[in-house]
C-alpha cells in the first residue's frame, strides 16, 4: 500500500437463498443483512441497489454537512432523497442509468452565504459519488475448488 492509500474490506457470507450478512469489520459495528427483492429474494434487507443509492446519498450529505459546519453554518437538521433508476442495456441486462440525490438542510436564512459557498464545493469531496460517477476500476476473481 503506498502513502495515501486507504484499504477498506467488507465481508459478505450467505445466510440463505440471496440473502447475505455483510460486515464491516469495525469494532462495535453490526452487520447488516441483505436480500434481493421479491421474488428473486425473500426481500428480508435492502438490495444491492438499494446500497448505492443510500451510500452516494449519505456520502453527499456527509460532505455537504461538513462544509456547512465548517463555514460555521448552523445546520438544525438534514434529509435526503437519493432516486435510482435502472434500465435494460442494449444486451437486456439491467443496469443502473441515473442516481438523483436531493438534500434539504434545515438551515437559518442568515447563514445563506455560506451555504452558497458550500454549494460549489460539498460534491467533489464525497468519496463514493464522485468515483462512480468517474467509473471505478472493478477486479472479480473466483476461488474455485
Amino acid at each position: 500500500m503506498s502513502e495515501g492509500e486507504k484499504i477498506l474490506t467488507i465481508e459478505l457470507e450467505r445466510l440463505h437463498d440471496y440473502s447475505f450478512r455483510i460486515d464491516f469489520g469495525g469494532e462495535g459495528l453490526g452487520g447488516i443483512v441483505t436480500d434481493e427483492k421479491i421474488p428473486v429474494g425473500g426481500g428480508l434487507g435492502p438490495d444491492p441497489e438499494m446500497l448505492l443509492a443510500a451510500a452516494m446519498g449519505n456520502c453527499l450529505s456527509s460532505s455537504l454537512l461538513f462544509c456547512l459546519q465548517r463555514t460555521r453554518a448552523q445546520v438544525k437538521g438534514m434529509r435526503t432523497k437519493a432516486t435510482l433508476k435502472t434500465k435494460r442495456n442494449e444486451r437486456g441486462r439491467w443496469r443502473v442509468s441515473e442516481v438523483s440525490v436531493e438534500i434539504t438542510p434545515d438551515i437559518d436564512e442568515e447563514y445563506a452565504s455560506q451555504v452558497q459557498r458550500c454549494l460549489g464545493l460539498f460534491e467533489d469531496f464525497c468519496i463514493v459519488s464522485k468515483s462512480v460517477e468517474q467509473g471505478i476500476p472493478l477486479k472479480v476473481k473466483v476461488n474455485w475448488g
